[in-house]
């Protein structure tokens, strides 16, 4: 299973608005810029984050987005399901019944999916963005060691 670079780069919107957080609103321009990615890409991706209550946007000359909510409490399960829709590699393990195929109350391989899609899910909503910042902080501090040495 891959996640599309609408996932990928939804994590990076939000690590960085996390990583910024105390400093009020963080432009797109400056996101784009830090994370060496398309500005006009991540505004497509940001008003699906602010409908989701993930963001909020802030107008005026100081605007840009922050957190809707504390690092702690935004998971990476829900912000890969806002811009990817629901984790699983295959379409029947989201559905009940006859809603999947004919098949659906006697396949045997349909079990397999549905744990590799409660495995995935379970992964990803077990790490917050808190969990990042502080491996971020991590990071950072074993640069500088490197350096210092």
């Amino acid at each position: 299973m891959r996640f599309s670079t609408r996932g990928r780069y939804g994590v990076q919107i939000m690590l960085d608005l996390a990583l910024h957080n105390a400093e009020g609103p963080i432009s797109l321009k400056s996101v784009a810029e830090r994370q060496k990615l398309s500005e006009n890409y991540l505004e497509q991706l940001v008003p699906e984050l602010r409908k989701a209550g993930l963001v909020k946007s802030v107008r005026g000359s100081q605007g840009g987005y922050v957190l809707a909510k504390q690092p702690e409490d935004i998971n990476i399960g829900d912000v890969i399901r806002v811009l990817e829709g629901p984790i699983a590699p295959v379409e029947c393990t989201n559905q009940t019944g006859t809603d999947c195929c004919e098949k659906t109350q006697f396949c045997v391989t349909r079990e397999v999916w549905v744990k590799v899609s409660d495995s995935i899910n379970n992964v990803v909503d077990s790490i917050s963005l808190a969990d990042l910042l502080k491996a971020a902080e991590k990071e950072d501090g074993q640069m500088m060691n490197i350096f210092e040495e």
